[in-house]
């Protein structure tokens, strides 16, 4: 559990509105104080201001697509990005982790495997 000095931080960037809920719910049970946005730009805004430890990602976002989001993040913050699609063809995987994604998880998820992988990205940047 994180302590009160440093509440760890989230921000989900995700169009579909059950998505983005379960992701809150998800992340929040993690101990993140989690922030939401609906479309790429205001994510990264929203990324500049707060700065968080962690980024969900959707690539299909009705303004700029998510490559596009994870490329203009990369430019200013080395936060966690784990990329959450429906696409998955092995090219988008290979371009999501070139834009700067850290992890790509297909949808459907499994929240629990959600996370694993995030628990293992905080390790590392812990370390």
């Amino acid at each position: 559990m994180p302590s009160k000095e440093h509440t760890r931080t989230a921000v989900v960037i995700e169009d579909d509105d059950d998505v983005r809920d379960l992701l809150h719910t998800v992340l929040t049970g993690a101990g993140f104080r989690v922030h939401t946005a609906p479309a790429g730009l205001a994510g990264v805004e929203m990324v500049r201001r707060l700065m968080p430890d962690v980024v969900t990602l959707d690539v299909g976002l009705p303004d700029i697509d998510g490559f596009e989001v994870a490329e203009r993040i990369r430019r200013f913050s080395t936060t966690f990005i784990v990329m959450l699609t429906a696409r998955a063809h092995p090219s988008d995987e290979k371009r999501g982790f070139e834009a700067g994604a850290d992890r790509y998880l297909r949808k459907p998820f499994r929240p629990a495997e959600l996370r694993r992988h995030i628990q293992e990205g905080m390790a590392a940047a812990d370390a």
